[in-house]
């Protein structure tokens, strides 16, 4: 048993008081739960952490990759749904993973000149980001997830390759993710949406986080333009895609959503050639009332990690990541 206190704010007894305790209600069944009743509020260190070096070896309990296949259509004419594709995903499912448990999904998008084997492997090729996970879950510092690498790549695998195309197709992906990858998640896997409706996966976003380097973080933040209904958890890294604060504000209140409703942790490296702009974007957001600028989310909404002599390559990535994931759903 436990109490959720719903009325930290004054709401006049009207039809909009009675749909309000309708919503929360609903979002209280949904999202809390048993497995959630008990989850603190996010809270970040003062300095990134390094992945210990032992987490890069595999180990016996280990989660496992799978192959996900799923339709969706052409990026530039989706709206129109004239071609269809058959897109692949890597998904990783935590050691012991049972469905009738319901587990956070992390999705995880690759960057340029890249694809969705990039981050974990594939299958018969993991990768030592996978070890990382499996360690780090095993000793109980990262909490059990499945984390999904899709990609933006459209017509080619190539398509990450082309700057201006993938900038494109980053702005373009909010449609494929919620509308094609998202449910086929929810209906194969064990997650915290009830169904693969559209009403059940947004009452999980509490359970849902998206994340990414340079042009996956470029995708990170049009996922946050378009798709605050869907995911509260935010974490670019060295991917900027504007420095007008106002602009990045205006885009939550175009969602219809406040302050405490998302988190965003960032990350970069002072020798990132990606640096200045992530830096310029980050405290253009911290000037204004929108963004609240704390460790935790309970005060803020908006944290940034420097790692000092961080570069623009796959280690560092990988380390910003790790910070991310390490901290949520604890």
């Amino acid at each position: 048993m436990f109490t959720i206190n719903i009325f930290s704010i004054k709401i006049s007894y009207t039809k909009q008081y009675i749909k309000a305790i309708y919503i929360c209600s609903l979002s209280c069944y949904y999202d809390i739960g048993e497995e959630g009743a008990n989850m603190k509020k996010l809270t970040f260190p003062n300095e990134l952490i390094h992945i210990p070096q032992k987490y890069e070896h595999p180990i016996n309990e280990a989660g496992k990759l799978i192959d996900f296949y799923y339709d969706t259509y052409e990026s530039f004419s989706y709206n129109e749904k004239k071609q269809k594709l058959h897109k692949h995903a890597v998904v990783y499912l935590p050691a012991n993973y049972n469905k009738n448990q319901k587990y956070n999904v992390f999705y995880l998008m690759h960057g340029g000149w890249s694809n969705e084997n990039t981050y974990l492997g594939r299958p018969g090729q993991e990768s030592e980001f996978k070890n990382v996970l499996d360690n780090a879950i095993a000793e109980g510092i990262m909490t059990p997830m499945i984390v999904v690498c899709p990609t933006y790549n459209n017509l080619s695998p190539q398509d990450s390759s082309d700057y201006n195309l993938a900038v494109r197709l980053a702005n373009n992906y909010h449609n494929e993710l919620t509308n094609d990858l998202m449910p086929a998640i929810a209906k194969e896997f064990s997650t915290f949406a009830k169904s693969d409706n559209q009403t059940d996966i947004k009452l999980a976003r509490d359970h849902h986080a998206f994340c990414g380097f340079s042009m996956g973080a470029v995708t990170t933040w049009f996922t946050f333009q378009y798709a605050l209904d869907y995911f509260r958890y935010f974490m670019p890294s060295s991917g900027a895609i504007t420095d007008n604060g106002e602009l990045m504000a205006q885009m939550v209140i175009n969602q219809n959503k406040k302050w405490n409703d998302f988190f965003i942790f960032a990350a970069s490296g002072t020798k990132d050639f990606a640096y200045p702009s992530f830096t310029r974007q980050i405290q253009a957001m911290e000037n204004q009332p929108m963004f609240r600028y704390a460790n935790n989310e309970e005060d803020g909404n908006l944290y940034y990690l420097v790692a000092p002599g961080g570069v623009h390559g796959r280690k560092n990535a990988l380390e910003d990541f790790y910070n991310g994931m390490i901290q949520l759903w604890k």
